[in-house]
Parts: C-alpha cells; structure tokens; sequence
C-alpha cells in the first residue's frame, strides 16, 4: 500500500504539472568573478533549478571588476529580471547598483561579500571573521606559540579580506611569541599572490607559516618562494581559504602536504535558490542566514575527497534523472487521457488494498487479543500453582520427614493407619492439583532431556529427578564432611517463611545453611558470603528468582556457584525461562526432600569435579623456560579436559577469572612482598570476596596457589637454568633460601640439590 501511494502521489504531481499555468521567474546571478569556486556554485544553482521547473537563471560574471559588475547589474535589471543575487566585488563601490535594483521593487541577496549598503532583501554567507581567527588560532598551534608568520590579502576593499585579515591578527595577539612579518595585498588570483611576494623588498626566508586568505594565494606565494630559495630548500608551512574538493582544489593540495590546512568555505548554490524562490513565492525566511563551513587537515581530507567524489557521482545521477523526466514528461503530455484510465484503474486498486488493510489488521487485532487473554490465563493459573503448590509442598514434606522418626515408627496400628491416610490423600490432592492445572493451561507438556540440554549445557552434567531413584540418596550423607566447619555454605532465597523453615530442617544435618527473605537481600548476601550452593524460589517480592539468577550467574564473584530453583511454575515455558536465567536445576513444589538432597550433592560434586582443572590451570608454569617446548601432563590434562566439554557461560567467567587470577600471580611472582591483599587489590575484589572465590574453584586458598606456583616455577629453573638455589629462591619471591629448601622437600619430597 505505501508503494502505491507513492505511485499515486507521483502520478498526480505529473498530470497536474501538465496543465499547469504556474508563475515563472528569471532571477539574475551577479559574480563578482569567475574562478572554479564560483563554477562549483553555479552549477549547484543549476542543479537547484531542477527543482524549481518555473526557474530562469541568468549569469553574469565581473571577472574582478568594479566598472563591470555595476554594467551587468544594471543590464540584467533592465532585461526584466525578478531577483538579484549578487556577490560583490567590494564593500562601497557597487552599493549605488544595489540600490537601485532594490529601489524599483526587485528582491535582493547579497551573498558571500557585503557591502556598505541597508537596502538587500537577505543575506547569505560564512562569518568570514571567525574564518581568520580559526586559521590563527590553528597556526599557533602548529608553530607551539612561537615563530614568524606572513599574511596575504585578497582584493583590498572587499569584505571577506577585510574580515579575514581582523579575525587573523586578533587571534595572533593571543600569542606574543609569533610575529607577523608581513600581510602581502593580493587581488584572490594565484598570480596576484605570486607577484606580490616577488616585488617584496624584505627577506622572507625566516618566515615559519605563510597564511593565504584563501588557497590559490597561498600556492602563488610558495611558488615564488621555491623559485627564489629553490625545490629542496626549507619552506614555510602553507594554509588558505575555500578548500574545494575538485582537482587542484584546497582539499587535494591537503591530502597531498602542499598546504598545511585549508577552511572550506561553503557554496551552497541549491540552498541559495531555495531562499530566491521562498521570497519570491512570499514564504518565510530569514533575511540573515549563516553558513557553516570546517577546517580540513591532513587528518580528514581524504574522507572529504571521498564524499566529494560521491557528491559529484549523486549530481551526475541527478543531472541523467532530470534529463530522463523531461523526456517522460514530454511523453506524458499525449497520453494524457490513457494516465487518466490509469489514475482511476489505481484509486479502485488503492481502495481494494485498504479494504484488504483493515480487514488485516482486524484480524491481527483479535489474534493479539487471544493471545493476551492466553497469556493473562497462563498468569493466572501460574499464581494459583503457586498459592496451591507451596502449602501442599509444607504438608508433604513435612509428613515424609515425620515418617522416618522414631514416634512414628514405634507409633499404634491405629496411629499408623489414620497417618497412612493423611499421606495418601495428600498425595491424591497433589495429582488432582497437577491435573486442574494442566488442563486448564493447555495441558502443557513437560520439558524433555533434549530441549532442556538445548537450553544448557551444564544441565546434562545433572542427574535428572526420575533417574534419581531413593536408594541413590545416601551419597549426600557419605560425601560431606562432618565437621560443621568444613560443611558447603548454602544459601537459601525464599520469601515464605515456612519454606525456608522447612528447607533449613532438611539441610542444616549436611551443610551451613544461611537465609535471605528475597532476591535483593539474597544477591547482597551471595556476594558477602560467596556460598557454594544457592537454593531459590522463583516468584518473589523485590527481585523475582529469574533475576535473582541471571544477576548471580553475571557477577564474577558468585558466577561459580550452582542455583538451583525451587518453583511451583512447573510449565515447560517456565523451565525454559529457569535454565536461560542460568539455573543448574529446577525443581517444582512440591518436592522429595531426598530428590533435592541428591541433586544438591551431585552439583556439589561436579563443581569439585571441575577444581582439579582450574587449580592445575592456576599452578601450571606459564612462563616456560629456554628450550622447553613442550607442556607439562598437568597442563595437557586441563586442556584435554576443558575441550571435552562445552563450557556454560558462568564456566566462561569462571575461566576468565582463574586466567586473570594466574596472571596476577605469574607478573608479581619474584615479589617476596606480595600479599593476599595485593592480589584481591589487583582483582578488584575484597579479600574474603578472593579467597572465598579461589577455595570454591580450586579448593585452594590464594596463598597455597602462590607458594605452589613458586615452588613449581622454581623446580622448573632448578631443571632448565645453571642458576643456583639462592638465585631461584630469589626469582620465585623466597626471601631466604633455607625457607624454600624447607617448602620445596615439603612439596616435592626432594631437596632442590637433588633435582638439579
């Protein structure tokens, strides 16, 4: 439909434009001289013309004289012309020309030069002032404050030299350590400037920067210069105005180190017809319009030659196009009744599409509303699942714990038989709860292995809960010490207060369990007391359990630590979202307590699984000495086992860390001062933060990695170096030799004389 549209929009424009009787205007261009920066603007103003089809445009170029210009002002005026647009030459000579053209009703633009005279219409130009402060500005700062400088003037008299010449000496007064020479009075043309430097009488072989109030007089003073003091002599660093971007022009003579730098001064020849034409059709405009213009150094002179080459392709493109429309239109003026037949074969087409349109979109409008009512369906009977699933989690698990105490088993057959029915029928509620659920939500099917290891990697590490049978339960009694202090920290994240009760009588006999009511509390908690294990409801007050997890598993000190998440979500859209916020399990409510105690012990066991590679990574010497070329077993077996399995993205970070963990280690070895504090420092973590971090990877404190890393780094020079026992003891950080005999046969159970 929008295709259309514009085909329709296109087609109205040119029927109408047939029959039209629009308004010409012939608008006259007074050029007080023609040079290839005035072409580049006359062909702009050309180009604009093609815009404007009711647009005459008449030409009239002074070629730098006074006597000239005031003719062909006058001339055009008398042709019948409906606006003047007019550079002049210079300030007072041709006002009296520009007043009279304004003073019989006909519009005038000054643009680019002023003139002493109020009577114009509007004006269109750079501030030719700011130009010469900025290129004094930029000389000071090449010549560092200090140097001679020569200036040459454009024609004297005109606007733009006066200017120019203002700004330039009132920037240099900044800087008492340059010195102007000379200012040079040129005409605009290269030979002018050429002339003028040879009729100078003084000796311009001191002078650091010659400053050319625009390109073509700086090129004529350096060629003078060079016929003087020759090719291969010292020059002066050259700057100008205009900077064009055709051949020859100030943007090229930049890139190429002839000049130094060069100010663009804008043409802007399409912008000045679009303020003709807004004053003769009576739009607004502004009667004062500044241009923007920029300096070009060698730094962005080739992009501006590169964007100037595709300015120059686009007009030609521009040009081929015009030409190609004036043919069509031609051509449209006989089949002017057949355009006709089209236009009315289009609106009926036009018609059918929105018919087609809104139909669509109604459809699309109620397929967004099932789709919201779904979700708001979906959310509710999320809600309930968890308003349902938690008590029944409460009373089921529970009753299994009361089953195993000995009350209960020494109870009375009566006793026994009316518990027998609790239990049994709490279960029955639980399926018909599960049942309800799914129905009413589609009957959603579960997550199966496959997509749940399409969601993560590390899942498939983790024994699932149907091949979790109870009699595999004992290996998280056998497998955790039993001493209180060396139990696995668990965190548990629930904001229901029972739950957490009731989790805590399940774990505190196998681990130090600490609690946290929600996910912000519980994030601030992990990362004080970096736990090895994280237990977490999902819907929760603050910070829910997704974000709770995805922010865990994003932080470099606790992205180790399994989560696992303890949800009455049980939908498979919910596990997805579980496992993509990096959780390591997901368990729905209500659950066996001896499933969630083997699932926490076989995390806890894969994370120890996974200390042998990284404190082998860590201990492993990584600055090899002459003539070993070949890797360590220790080394090849970290490798080897690394690749064998995709790493998670917390695995990722976790390497990261232990990577720059080592390299902290291995740039500060031969430091006999360095410190825990010192590494956490370099770390950017707390010192319980890095040690707490470094335990859960590696099972090792940072000072054990340390000394081992000594101790292998100084077996290695012992094997590879003439070095003595002192000097290795040195190397490695041992500020007494005695002290790293006595690690070393600690270590290794040799003395370093003997493994020499």
């Amino acid at each position: 439909m929008k295709y259309s549209s514009i085909c329709l929009l296109i087609l109205m424009a040119l029927l109408s434009s047939c029959g039209s009787t629009e308004k010409r205007y012939r608008i006259g261009i007074s050029q007080c001289s023609a040079d290839i920066w005035r072409d580049k603007q006359n062909d702009e103003l050309r180009m604009g013309a093609y815009f404007h089809d009711n647009v005459d445009l008449c030409f009239a170029a002074a070629y730098d004289s006074d006597e000239r210009q005031v003719q062909q002002i006058d001339s055009l005026v008398a042709t019948g012309i409906d606006l003047l647009i007019v550079a002049p030459n210079q300030v007072s000579t041709i006002s009296p020309a520009i007043d009279r053209t304004f003073d019989k009703g006909i519009p005038v633009i000054v643009f680019e030069r002023k003139t002493n005279s109020q009577k114009y219409t509007a004006y269109m130009g750079a501030d030719n002032y700011e130009m010469g402060q900025l290129m004094g500005e930029y000389i000071a700062m090449r010549m560092k404050g200090t140097g001679t400088v020569a200036e040459v003037m454009g024609l004297k008299g005109s606007s733009p030299a006066i200017e120019r010449h203002k700004g330039f000496t009132d920037a240099l007064k900044n800087y008492p350590g340059i010195h102007l020479l000379t200012t040079l009075q040129g005409d605009w043309t290269e030979e002018s400037a050429y002339q003028a430097t040879k009729n100078y009488q003084g000796n311009l072989s001191s002078v650091d920067f010659v400053f050319g109030q625009n390109d073509r007089m700086a090129m004529g003073v350096r060629r003078a210069l060079i016929e003087q003091v020759g090719e291969q002599a010292r020059l002066p660093m050259f700057c100008g105005i205009d900077g064009l971007a055709g051949k020859g022009g100030g943007i090229e003579l930049v890139r190429d180190s002839i000049l130094d730098a060069t100010y663009i001064y804008p043409t802007h020849g399409d912008q000045l017809l679009q303020l003709a034409v807004d004053i003769l059709e009576g739009k607004p405009y502004d009667k004062e319009v500044s241009l923007m213009s920029a300096l070009v150094t060698p730094d962005n002179a080739k992009v501006l030659l590169m964007e100037n080459e595709e300015i120059i392709r686009q007009s030609a493109y521009l040009g081929q196009l015009h030409d190609k429309a004036s043919g069509y239109m031609q051509k449209l003026s006989n089949q002017r009744v057949l355009s006709l037949f089209a236009l009315g074969f289009i609106a009926s087409l036009l018609i059918l599409l929105v018919i087609l349109y809104m139909y669509y979109l109604q459809r699309t409008k109620i397929a967004l509303e099932r789709e919201q009512m779904a979700h708001a369906q979906l959310d509710f009977y999320t809600q309930v699942s968890h308003q349902l699933r938690t008590p029944l989690t409460l009373i089921e698990g529970p009753l299994e714990k009361l089953a195993e105490t000995p009350e209960m088993m020494q109870a009375g057959p009566q006793t026994t038989q009316m518990f027998a029915i609790v239990r049994r029928n709490t279960s029955h509620l639980t399926s018909l709860v599960n049942q309800i659920l799914d129905a009413q939500t589609g009957g959603n099917k579960q997550l199966t292995p496959a997509e749940i290891d399409a969601i993560t990697v590390k899942v498939s590490a983790t024994p699932k809960a149907e091949d979790s049978p109870a009699s595999e339960s004992a290996p998280y009694i056998s497998s955790e010490p039993a001493d209180a202090a060396e139990q696995p920290r668990l965190l548990i994240v629930d904001d229901n207060d029972d739950i957490r009760a009731y989790l805590r009588s399940i774990l505190q006999a196998h681990y130090q369990v600490i609690e946290a009511p929600d996910g912000e509390k519980g994030l601030k908690l992990a990362r004080e007391e970096v736990p090895d294990l994280i237990v977490s409801d999902v819907m929760m007050p603050v910070m829910n359990g997704l974000e709770f997890c995805q922010r865990v598993k994003d932080d470099t000190v606790t992205s180790h630590i399994p989560v696992i998440l303890l949800t009455a979500r049980a939908l498979s859209q919910h596990q997805i979202e579980g496992y993509q916020s990096g959780a390591d399990a997901y368990i729905t409510k209500p659950f066996s307590s001896e499933l969630l105690l083997v699932r926490i012990s076989n995390l806890l066991r894969s994370r120890r699984m996974l200390k042998d590679i990284w404190v082998s990574s860590v201990i492993a010497e990584s600055n090899a000495a002459p003539g070993a070329s070949e890797s360590t077993p220790t080394e090849k077996d970290a490798v080897s086992q690394s690749s064998a399995t995709k790493l998670t993205p917390s695995e990722i970070r976790d390497k990261e860390f232990i990577t720059r963990f080592k390299k902290v280690i291995d740039d500060k070895l031969a430091d006999s001062d360095l410190s825990v504090e010192d590494i956490a420092f370099d770390m950017h973590l707390s010192r319980v933060q890095l040690y707490r971090k470094v335990k859960a990877l590696t099972g090792a404190s940072p000072v054990e990695l340390l000394r081992k890393a000594r101790l292998n780094r100084g077996r290695r020079l012992l094997e590879t170096t003439s070095m003595n026992i002192s000097e290795v003891a040195y190397e490695v950080g041992f500020s007494a030799s005695s002290y790293f005999t006595k690690c070393y046969k600690e270590e290794f159970g040799t003395l370093p004389g003997e493994d020499r």
